[in-house]
């Protein structure tokens, strides 16, 4: 074992490190990060580094790593262009409020303003997605900013920092003035309530309501406050939805008032809005989530709203619509206090006889969604090509059978197939919590491979979840993003469960596309070849096919046995090999404790199953929203409907 040489000034960081208890460095080695680098080969430092083989690789894998440790992911980019590649996965940090210390070794202090090789002003590339973005001045400055920088990114709302350190500081003796050690990081708890006085008025107002609603963003998932808000929905009787795009679980799927994610249109979001007198926000971070809108339409939370705010951060209160009233604090802790001030109020014999017809009505459509969603599947074991919906539907029964409650986390990226992973999935309130989910709001794609890496090499992590079960289904697209991942797997044999939903196009390009044309009128002159193209169709027929990956076709089992060797998997195409071919690949990677991945070719529109083949008729897929149901179907009937 070698012993530590002397200090010098890059120790610092493994103080730091060693306080909070984070395990491992992240990074693309470069030259001008080899000090620190070097400082993980020494057992006492207690840090291992992992080698990616893209920054955007490591700027996600630490995200994974920050979500289950609840401390900031750490990372080393290799100057302009480091900070550049993990632009990506910056900006789904940021939006994502996922905490990360971004560490950039720059040039030589004395050679930046000549702008030598690789330097630029990174310090201000990184600071649009960041809370505080610093370049060093003086080596003398590096323990404050350390200090800071873990302090800042852990703080609520929690986020990116970035910190630019001229490399030779790194390897320069302790100055003098300077503590031995850093004295430790400093941590701005958020478990507190707000103000007693504007609680009281918010409860009373809540109570009040006549048609309340709840949005629960990622700020309930990330205070594990899932179980106050449930209270909160039955006491009020209130439908929950999640913000769109949400980062955790944020409400359990098992929980009757649960419905899903807001739709991404503005349309869809005003009607839905409309529907209610008073619009609870709790947590709610991203509140535009839609690709196309239009001022004259108005906004999307109709001004007829009575918006109320809780969240631990100023900067989501009010950010985009007035609110009658607001509670800046903890988010778990703020909400037990709003139901005991609920619990207070005194209603009307008629006001507690329409709350409780609230609740048993959300039941009944409860119970309905459930109903038809096994319908929808019935059908869908009986086609030939294989349903996505089917895929979450036999890995929930898996998960079940071998008792993973709170053992597994699954990192979402089939963005084509949401609904049917975020209803089918066991995201229960006994089999989960908010971080046995996983996604992303900043929609930046190809993150969620690397993510899993991070994840997996947490043996333990917050909110009681250990990650024994990783699965990471990802689209075809978004895996092609960065398939390297696969060689990180494979050197530290991460057990991972990769499910490639390959339907062999850009579909949820093909779904943007067709908004494009419901709201402009506009459509490509040269028709591409898309999702209403049968596989035997000659591609050759058609002008352009830039959302197409059929021509050639790809094998992501093969793709992964070059990146990775030794990694095992298979093509799935049958409907009748789907449920084994899951299973195995359950067991390979708990009893294996190895990579594993499954090409699964599915089918390419998967909104309708049945037709002339089958006697029980055609079933579409379901909705997950079946409060608003009927509101969202005229609008738009394939966003919201169910059997035919």
């Amino acid at each position: 074992m070698q012993s530590l040489p002397p200090r010098v000034m890059r120790d610092y960081l493994f103080d730091a490190l060693n306080q909070l208890n984070i395990k491992q460095i992240f990074g693309v080695p470069g030259t001008n990060e080899i000090p620190i680098i070097d400082g993980t080969s020494y057992p006492e430092n207690k840090v291992e580094y992992i080698e990616c083989l893209h920054e955007n690789i490591a700027m996600g894998a630490a995200m994974g790593a920050a979500r289950m440790t609840g401390e900031p992911g750490v990372l080393l980019v290799h100057i302009t262009p480091g900070i550049a590649h993990g632009i990506g996965n910056l900006f789904n940090a940021s939006r994502s409020q996922v905490p990360l210390v971004i560490l950039c070794c720059q040039q030589q202090n004395e050679l930046v303003t000549q702008e030598p090789l690789l330097s630029s002003n990174i310090a201000e590339l990184a600071k649009q997605y960041c809370k505080w973005s610093h370049e060093l001045r003086t080596a003398y400055e590096f323990p404050l900013v350390l200090q800071r920088a873990f302090k800042e990114a852990k703080a609520p709302a929690c986020g990116p920092v970035f910190i630019s350190i001229p490399w030779e500081f790194m390897m320069a003796k302790p100055l003098p003035g300077l503590p031995e050690r850093l004295p430790g990081i400093t941590r701005i708890p958020d478990n507190f309530a707000g103000d007693a006085d504007e609680i009281a008025r918010l409860a009373a107002r809540f109570a009040q309501a006549r048609k309340p609603l709840i949005v629960a963003g990622d700020g309930v998932g990330y205070a594990g406050a899932t179980a106050e808000l449930q209270r909160l929905a039955e006491a009020v009787g209130a439908p929950v939805v999640l913000q769109t795009f949400s980062s955790l679980a944020n409400f359990p799927n098992d929980d009757y008032h649960w419905q899903g994610e807001l739709p991404g249109n503005q349309a869809m979001l005003q009607a839905l809005f409309g529907e209610h007198d008073v619009a609870f926000l709790v947590g709610y971070s991203n509140q535009a989530q839609v690709t196309v809108f239009n001022y004259a339409d108005g906004p999307l939370i109709p001004d007829s709203v009575d918006i109320l705010y809780l969240a631990n951060n100023t900067w989501d209160i009010g950010k985009n619509y007035y609110g009658s009233h607001a509670v800046l604090g903890g988010v778990k802790a703020s909400l037990e206090k709003i139901n005991q001030a609920v619990a207070y109020q005194t209603l009307t014999k008629q006001q507690l006889l329409e709350r409780d017809e609230r609740n048993q009505h959300l039941s009944r459509l409860s119970l309905q969604r459930r109903q038809d969603w096994q319908a929808y599947l019935s059908q869908a074991r009986l086609q030939d090509c294989i349903n996505p919906a089917l895929i979450p539907h036999y890995l929930a029964q898996t998960i079940v059978a071998r008792n993973l409650a709170k053992e597994f986390v699954y990192v979402h990226e089939a963005v084509s197939d949401s609904a049917s992973f975020q209803y089918l999935m066991p995201l229960t309130q006994e089999m989960s919590q908010p971080i046995s989910y996983y996604c992303v709001s900043g929609g930046s794609l190809g993150w969620s491979m690397p993510a899993s890496l991070g994840i997996k090499l947490q043996p333990r992590a917050v909110q009681g979840v250990t990650p024994k079960l990783v699965i990471n289904a990802v689209g075809d697209g978004s895996s092609l993003f960065y398939p390297q991942v696969w060689w990180t797997a494979a050197k530290h044999q991460l057990a991972v469960l990769y499910i490639i939903t390959n339907n062999r196009e850009y579909h949820t390009l093909q779904n943007g596309l067709e908004e494009v044309i419901d709201s402009y009128g506009w459509q490509p002159k040269r028709k591409p070849l898309t999702l209403d193209t049968d596989d035997g169709a000659d591609y050759r027929n058609y002008e352009v096919d830039y959302l197409s990956l059929q021509h050639p076709q790809l094998d992501f089992c093969q793709i992964a046995t070059a990146m990775g060797a030794g990694i095992q998997g298979r093509v799935v195409a049958k409907v009748e090999e789907l449920e084994p071919a899951l299973t195995l690949a359950v067991d390979y990677v708990l009893g294996q404790n190895k990579p594993y991945v499954l090409d699964i070719r599915t089918q390419r529109d998967p909104q309708a199953v049945g037709g002339s083949a089958l006697a029980n008729g055609v079933c579409r897929l379901p909705s997950l929203n079946y409060f608003h149901k009927a509101l969202l179907d005229e609008i738009s009937p394939d966003a919201g409907s169910y059997l035919a």
